[in-house]
C-alpha cells in the first residue's frame, strides 16, 4: 500500500515538491553560509519523495544521548535562517500541492501527506527522516527511559 501511496504522490505533484526540495538543497551548497542546511535539505528531500512509510523526527527523540544546549541553539539559528531563504517557499509549494490533491478523491492522502511536510519545510534542521517502524521504536524507548 505505501508504494502505491508513493507513486501517487510522485505523480500528483510530490516530482514537483521533490524538484523544490533539491533546488532548495543545490542553493544550499552553492551559498556557503548556509552549508550546515544542506543535511536537513537532503533529509527532506526524501520524505518529500516517499512520505508514506517514512516519517521526520527530532534527533533528540532518536539519539536522546546526544542532545545539548549548544546544538539545539545552533539549531535554532539555523531554522531561522532557513525559514528566511527557503523554508515560506518550499511550505507553499506543499500547501499548494497538497490543496491540489485534495479536489481529487484519490489524492486526499497524498494532499494530508503534502500538509504534514509543508509544517516540517518550515523548521527542518534537526530532523531525520526515518522509517515509521524506527521512529515507533526511538519513542518507545523514550518513554521507557523517562518512566524509570
Amino acid at each position: 500500500m505505501r508504494t502505491v501511496l508513493n507513486v501517487l504522490n510522485f505523480v500528483l505533484g510530490g516530482f514537483f515538491t521533490t524538484l523544490g526540495w533539491l533546488i532548495a538543497t543545490f542553493f544550499s551548497v552553492v551559498l556557503i553560509f548556509t552549508l550546515p542546511l544542506t543535511r536537513s535539505c537532503w533529509e527532506i528531500t526524501k520524505l518529500s519523495l516517499l512520505p508514506f512509510g517514512n516519517e521526520a523526527i527530532s534527533v533528540d527523540e532518536l539519539y536522546p544521548e546526544k542532545s545539548n544546549v549548544l546544538l539545539a541553539t545552533g539549531g535554532s539559528l539555523l531554522n531561522i535562517v532557513w525559514l528566511v531563504l527557503f523554508g515560506w517557499w518550499l511550505c507553499l509549494s506543499h500547501i499548494f500541492a497538497g490543496i491540489a490533491q485534495c479536489i481529487t478523491i484519490i489524492g486526499i492522502p497524498v494532499g494530508i501527506a503534502n500538509f504534514k511536510i509543508a509544517a516540517i519545510a518550515l523548521w527542518p534542521v534537526g530532523r531525520r527522516v526515518v522509517s515509521v517502524e524506527v521512529a515507533q521504536q526511538a519513542r518507545i524507548e523514550n518513554a521507557r527511559r523517562r518512566s524509570r
